[in-house]
């Protein structure tokens, strides 16, 4: 059974392990004010960054979905891992040794299922990359050398051979202490008459990789006559492999494909090898699949989306290409980038190009060319006779569902003028209009009422004067930042989590019944639940934790995240700005008890006993008092 890592390692891994790094293997990150960083968020589809990583507390949140928390909650997020996967995965990163409070630590037991079939992978890599330089891989160099790709290549894109034996990589994995369930559910090996035998025989190897770098499969090219098998067979699907989720290459070109807001989509390994080799460091490739729709979502977080991002596609020239790109145009409104379509004159993919004519040739090849809208309608409009009347209308009718799909109507207004001149119609107007008309109808049929990736709070936070509905799981009136005791309740929790020495020790005497929303009275809770706002004064991080911890469920756990990273509303941030806002919780505090005892009061009349009389008047009449000292005198009456 596997023991639980030691509270002072899971601390040592958070603090080691920055999270705008981790983040940063996954999605584009920019500045945005107050220490804060932001991207599109992983989690869900949206249009403008809602995804806000604060380097200096360790933690992310996004106010679109509502997702928060640390480094290690986001890859146990976005790689589906366990607490303990995630806490071993990022150890290796930091080089960590974890210690564990129960027995020994066993590797080959007590590792999770994703790292054991990543490491899996990584072996089967480097055992792939040695059988390389065997002689019964010359096949595979020649391949590679009449392709342009000399050692030193083969060495950068981690390219290997796999033995045509039947187990070589099996024997050799079991030898590592992988088990024969493990190496099944890897797709490296698969069932045989007398036991798993390897998958990959015969065959050059791409090692496929993730965002973050690790490999999750393979992609294998068929080199001899005598092979029955396809001419490109990848990994199945695996618990770590989802051939619509993987971008060949992506690893090594997210930096740049985040640098030049620009991506280069190939169709296949030495393709990408040739862009790369040419200079063009942002191309990649899919694995066997279409390009598709998770496909986009990758792109759009590294691109992030900015008004000048560019997504150039190069499909070969021939059917198959232009079909492929017709589909990628399909998705086309998915991309808030620029997209465009790159066809060698001669129809050659990028790695012919380049041994034909040589680097500059593609690197000329995917300077944009022409945009993938024009490609796609001139492919439809040229499927038909446009010298008769009959053959221009079919043209258009198919061309005008195609422009109908587009979701800005400026846009889809200027490309349906486009279209007007490719069929050859004189009445741009008319084609405006049956666009527009065929818009309605697909929204009236049920279609898109409104923009995909809507947020319910801008980067900012939902801080914009806009009613917030209480989150489920609280009770209370519904949280409204027009209301100005919610706006100043807000601000006051974000100095306790984000600037606790400038509130406390006064905040810690605040009772939760002194935050009216619900949510609020429940993040207070929490923070007398972690020891208040005076145990952030040492460790703002452990102090942030060790407040989410308390946290009852995820809703207010999200809610203490947001609160964490969120800016604040004024300008300068100091000990004035913090007093005023101890000051107006506590005032209306004080002024909400008075109303409630003169209330009382007025109700009961005349049946008031004399004594409870006496004690509630003067009860008014000190908190009368308290209340004019906090308008005179500010914080210096707390």
């Amino acid at each position: 059974m596997a023991g639980r890592i030691n509270d002072d390692d899971v601390k040592a891994v958070r603090d080691a392990v920055p999270i705008d790094s981790v983040v940063s293997e996954y999605l584009q990150l920019r500045n945005a004010g107050g220490g804060n960083l932001k991207g599109l968020c992983p989690f869900h589809d949206e249009k403008s960054p809602s995804f806000q990583v604060s380097p200096g507390k360790g933690l992310f949140h996004c106010f679109g979905c509502q997702e928060g928390g640390d480094t290690i909650a986001f890859v146990m997020k976005i790689d589906h891992l366990s607490f303990s996967e995630t806490v071993e995965r990022l150890a290796a990163k930091a080089g960590i040794t974890l210690r564990y409070e129960e027995g020994g630590y066993n590797p080959s037991h007590q590792r999770g299922e994703r790292i054991r079939l990543i490491e899996a992978h990584q072996a089967a890599a480097e055992f792939y990359v040695r059988a390389l330089e065997s002689p019964e891989a010359e096949i595979g160099r020649k391949f590679l050398a009449e392709r342009g790709f000399d050692q030193d290549a083969a060495t950068h894109f981690r390219v290997g051979y796999s033995p045509a034996g039947w187990d070589h990589l099996t024997r050799y994995l079991r030898g590592k202490g992988f088990s024969d369930k493990e190496l099944i559910t890897s797709g490296l090996s698969q069932d045989g008459r007398r036991g798993p035998i390897d998958r990959f025989r015969g065959r050059l190897m791409w090692p496929i990789s993730d965002t973050a770098g690790e490999i999750v499969g393979f992609g294998a090219r068929k080199l001899r006559d005598d092979d029955n098998g396809p001419k490109y067979l990848n990994t199945p699907e695996t618990p770590i492999y989802k051939k619509s989720q993987v971008l060949y290459g992506i690893d090594l070109a997210k930096k740049d494909i985040a640098k030049a807001s620009r991506a280069v989509v190939v169709e296949g390994y030495t393709d990408v090898m040739a862009c790369h080799l040419a200079g063009v460091t942002t191309a990649i490739a899919t694995c066997g699949t279409a390009f598709g729709n998770d496909h986009i979502k990758i792109l759009r977080r590294l691109l992030m989306d900015n008004g000048s991002a560019r997504v150039i596609f190069t499909f070969d020239g021939d059917s198959a290409g232009q079909k492929a790109a017709l589909r990628a145009f399909e998705d086309d409104q998915k991309f808030a980038a620029e997209t465009y379509i790159a066809i060698a004159p001669d129809g050659m993919d990028p790695c012919d190009l380049r041994l034909a004519k040589g680097d500059d040739s593609v690197r000329d090849l995917v300077e944009p060319r022409t945009p993938l809208f024009e490609f796609a309608l001139r492919q439809i409009v040229g499927r038909y006779d446009l010298e008769t009347p009959a053959g221009r209308a079919a043209a258009l009718d198919e061309a005008a569902a195609v422009v109908a799909k587009i979701k800005t109507s400026s846009v889809q207004r200027e490309v349906a003028v486009q279209l007007a001149g490719f069929v050859g119609i004189l009445d741009q107007e008319f084609v405006v209009h049956r666009v527009a008309q065929l818009a309605r109808w697909a929204r009236d049929k049920g279609g898109d009422h409104g923009e995909r990736g809507g947020r319910r709070g801008g980067p900012q936070g939902p801080r914009g004067g806009v009613p917030q509905q209480t989150a489920p799981g609280f009770s209370g009136p519904a949280l409204n930042l027009r209301s100005p005791a919610h706006r100043t309740e807000r601000e006051l929790l974000k100095l306790a989590l984000q600037k606790p020495a400038l509130v406390s020790p006064a905040f810690d005497a605040y009772g939760v019944d002194e935050f009216t929303a619900p949510p609020y009275a429940a993040v207070r809770q929490c923070i007398a639940e972690a020891g208040g706002a005076e145990q952030g004064l040492a460790d703002n991080r452990e102090y942030l934790v060790a407040v989410m911890d308390a946290a009852p469920d995820n809703t207010v756990r999200s809610l203490v995240t947001e609160l964490a990273v969120e800016v604040f509303i004024g300008k300068t941030i100091d000990e004035t700005y913090a007093g005023m806002q101890l000051v107006q919780v506590r005032l209306r505090a004080v002024d909400r008890r008075i109303n409630d005892v003169q209330g009382s009061l007025a109700r009961l009349g005349s049946h008031v006993a004399p004594q409870d009389l006496a004690a509630a008047q003067n009860e008014v009449w000190v908190l009368q008092q308290y209340a004019q000292s906090l308008r005179a005198h500010g914080a210096a009456a707390l």
